[in-house]
């Protein structure tokens, strides 16, 4: 994990922790978003990573798709 990561990892696992524990469930792929996104991040980095993330987030909408999604 690259140490520009860490920052982004905190960031999702705070998610997981604070508001995802209160608000409904809603996720359309497996895993989670925040989840995805702590995967891409260490093992890709920040850049890479984050950049694989935020493609996840946005396509996580009505109107995306669903289903088994995997870190590449």
């Amino acid at each position: 994990m690259s140490p520009l990561a860490a920052p982004f990892i905190l960031l999702a696992r705070a998610w997981q922790i604070g508001p995802s524990r209160i608000l409904p469930p809603s996720c359309r792929y497996e895993p989670s978003c925040s989840a995805y996104a702590i995967e891409a991040l260490s093992r890709y980095g920040a850049l890479a990573g984050g950049w694989l993330a935020l493609k996840r987030l946005l396509r996580c909408n009505p109107w995306g798709g669903c289903g088994h999604d995997p870190v590449p």
